[in-house]
């Protein structure tokens, strides 16, 4: 007999590989129609998919379920889906304004994971399930935070959702998160603070994998040499976005084609990276340029314990 009580039309062979390849093909479509189905049926399609498992071992003999512990615990699955699961199948986008203009943004479960300008919805979502291999749906708001983060530059209080990162990306991008707005570090700094002074280059690159810019403020990273360097929205996006956070950018370009990388103060003997807010106080009388830290050393300086500029153009 079955489980429904009725019994079913078998022979003595094992059912269960026809129902498992059943099974297969129906949690295929299932699949299949949640990745392309509006906001408000995922959750459905799962409760279905849910029932119809248990609608296809019925047709096992009861025998089957006693000597098979993973066809009696699928039977057992005529439920509806639990809540929260939509969200922890699916991510949720908007689209909000930030100072270089509308981004699209994805959050899961974890956390904000995404964050892209230009295109379109439709290339939006593509991109994200490119990269994360997750469905995406509509959200009816933006997540708690995301504005107030990204009017004032500070998003140390939001939830990002970094999975799917190296433990050297991750590195990375959270010390780029302690550069203070209106300051800049350049990448070998970066590397020093994550205790791999000779991983320049692949700083570089991980910072150009950050997938939540903006939040995580990749853009105050520049090169060594002074130059403001690559950015994932572009180097006009970046520049837009340093002088919007009141770098100065133009007397930075000015002192770098002077081969000056850091400023000391001769009032107090510290020296520190020229966008610093303890530079910006250095008044002109007082104020000292060098090429490299060694020679500010060399010259009595003690490095800022603000900036520490241990790392740069030596």
């Amino acid at each position: 007999m079955t489980p429904s009580g009725v019994q079913p039309d078998v022979t003595d062979t094992d059912t269960r590989t026809p129902v498992v390849a059943a099974l297969a093909e129906d949690l295929d479509a299932d699949i299949a129609a949640v990745l392309g189905s509006p906001q408000g049926t995922v959750k459905s399609h799962i409760s279905r998919g849910l029932k119809r498992l248990r609608l296809l071992y019925q047709g096992a003999t009861m025998s089957s379920f006693d000597h098979d512990p993973l066809a009696a615990g699928l039977a057992a699955l005529a439920t509806d889906a639990p809540d929260g699961l939509l969200d922890r199948v699916a991510a949720r986008w908007t689209r909000v304004a930030a100072a270089i203009g509308d981004v699209y943004v994805a959050t899961t479960d974890h956390g904000i994971a995404y964050v892209r300008t230009g295109g379109d919805d439709e290339e939006f979502t593509a991109s994200f399930r490119s990269r994360f291999g997750r469905p995406l749906l509509p959200a009816a708001r933006p997540p708690a935070g995301l504005l107030p983060a990204l009017r004032t530059g500070r998003s140390g209080g939001l939830r990002l959702d970094l999975r799917g990162l190296t433990s050297f990306e991750e590195a990375v991008l959270r010390t780029a998160m302690t550069i203070p707005k209106g300051e800049m570090r350049p990448y070998s700094w970066v590397a020093r603070e994550i205790g791999r002074p000779r991983a320049v280059r692949a700083v570089g690159t991980a910072l150009g994998h950050n997938p939540v810019p903006l939040l995580i403020p990749c853009h105050r990273v520049i090169r060594s040499d002074g130059a403001l360097g690559e950015y994932v929205f572009g180097s006009p996006a970046k520049e837009r976005l340093l002088r919007g956070e009141d770098v100065n950018v133009d007397e930075l370009h000015a002192l770098a084609s002077k081969k000056i990388h850091f400023l000391g103060s001769e009032a107090t003997g510290v020296v520190c990276f020229p966008s610093c807010r303890n530079a910006r106080r250095i008044s002109p009388s007082h104020r000292r340029g060098f090429r490299s830290l060694a020679q500010a050393e060399a010259a009595g300086y003690r490095p800022c314990g603000h900036c520490r500029p241990g790392a740069g153009v030596s």
